[in-house]
């Protein structure tokens, strides 16, 4: 059983969320990498998160109707053999301990950190 959850960068620690995974593309703005595992992430890992000419081209339709197309285009990105692993290797992980995935956006429906928690849950049903 998978125990992998998703939070929102800068909101305090909840009980159970195990090892803080940022999977944001930048780093916060403002946090000091020192100060980070206080409320932010135990550990950055921006090979997961979406690449920058897709985060560019999803921010510049303010509606949000981009977003299933944006979902589409993560998900091959997250094909590449590195991100694979990488995949591979948070889904192991997450069967032995807590870990929490987090991006810094507000609206986790939008958010990409949603998608890659179903890509992880699939890998570890492999």
């Amino acid at each position: 059983m998978s125990k992998i959850r998703t939070y929102q960068v800068g909101l305090p620690r909840k009980p159970g969320e195990g090892l803080r995974i940022g999977v944001m593309r930048y780093w916060p703005r403002g946090v000091k990498k020192e100060d980070a595992a206080e409320k932010h992430l135990d550990v950055w890992f921006p090979l997961l998160a979406p690449s920058r000419e897709l985060i560019q081209w999803y921010r510049a339709d303010p509606t949000g109707k981009r977003w299933d197309q944006f979902a589409k285009r993560y998900k091959r990105e997250m094909q590449t053999t590195d991100s694979r692993q990488a995949i591979q290797l948070l889904a192991r992980l997450a069967e032995r301990t807590p870990i929490s995935i987090g991006c810094t956006c507000g609206d986790e429906t939008h958010c990409h950190r949603s998608v890659l928690r179903k890509l992880i849950e699939e890998a570890a049903k492999v």
